[in-house]
């Protein structure tokens, strides 16, 4: 017998009414960060991570079902609630 044990989804959903948003967006939206300044640096730093590998470009587009992690949190990005 197989047992199949499903995790719940835990990201925080993050909805846009755009196509994309870029990544330093994304973390202002989600307010982990207070500035672009301070993105750009925990970017540029390889604190960040999209779709589980770390990314170092700020101007990355996350486009819906993307999802990106900063300490510890997990955001899903989504075009609807």
């Amino acid at each position: 017998m197989k047992v199949v044990v499903k995790k719940k989804d835990s990201a925080q959903k993050l909805v846009i009414q755009t196509e994309f948003i870029k990544l330093e967006s994304a973390m202002k939206l989600a307010n982990i960060v207070p500035s672009g300044g301070s993105a750009k640096l925990e970017i540029q730093e390889g604190y960040v991570t999209v779709n589980g590998e770390i990314c170092t470009m700020r101007g990355k587009k996350l486009y819906p079902g993307d999802r990106f992690a900063f300490d510890g949190d997990e955001y899903l990005i989504c075009n609807e609630a």
